[in-house]
């Protein structure tokens, strides 16, 4: 591991105090990707709809 940088001053902390934060950090991390997910999902879903509506509008007025 490297001597240097952040790696000091974290080996200041008690082991358990960055393990706990970092876990934190991921669940976060892991949390808001998530959410970016699902509201992706949301998009794509919304837009299907739309596309359909729009095709099936298209397909009986033409």
């Amino acid at each position: 591991m490297p001597t240097s940088g952040m790696f000091d001053s974290l080996a200041e902390y008690p082991h358990w105090l960055v393990l706990t934060c970092s876990v934190l950090a991921a669940a976060v991390v892991i949390w808001v990707l998530l959410r970016l997910i699902k509201a992706a999902m949301w998009l794509l879903f919304c837009g299907l709809v739309l596309a359909a509506a729009l095709s099936l509008i298209w397909y009986f007025f033409r």
